[in-house]
Order: C-alpha cells, then sequence, then structure tokens
C-alpha cells in the first residue's frame, strides 16, 4: 500500500496527534496515519493514491494546514 506524506503546521500536541489520525482515518480508503509532531509531517497509509483536496479540506476542519506534500 502506497504511503504518502504531507506537512501540516499547527501541530502542536498529543490532542492535535489525536484528532488528525482519527479525521484522516475515517476517510475511505485509508489505511493507516502516523503523526510526527516533531517535524510536522503526517504520512497517510491508503489503497490508492490519496485525494489532496478531500485530505486538505479535513485537516483545515480540523483546525491544521495541510502546505503540501513532502
Amino acid at each position: 500500500m502506497p504511503a504518502t506524506t504531507y506537512a501540516v503546521s499547527g501541530m502542536s500536541c498529543g490532542h492535535c496527534k489525536a484528532t488528525l489520525t482519527k479525521v484522516i482515518g475515517e476517510l475511505d480508503g485509508v489505511s493507516g496515519v502516523e503523526v510526527d509532531l516533531g517535524s510536522g509531517h503526517v504520512t497517510v497509509t491508503s489503497a490508492a493514491e490519496p485525494d489532496d483536496g478531500v485530505i486538505a479540506e479535513v485537516v483545515d476542519e480540523a483546525g491544521y494546514e495541510l502546505t503540501g506534500r513532502v
């Protein structure tokens, strides 16, 4: 399964990590989410190429900003 890493700004704590893991993990086709607070990266494992627009939308709705792929 392919993994795609995104840069996300605004993450600073365990709550941020839990929130993003939950909202991204609920998307269709997503099988795993790893949040690295230190680097500001979120890695999404999915069955197919993820839709960056959909990922950015749920990240934004959660109060963070997806700034691009790494």
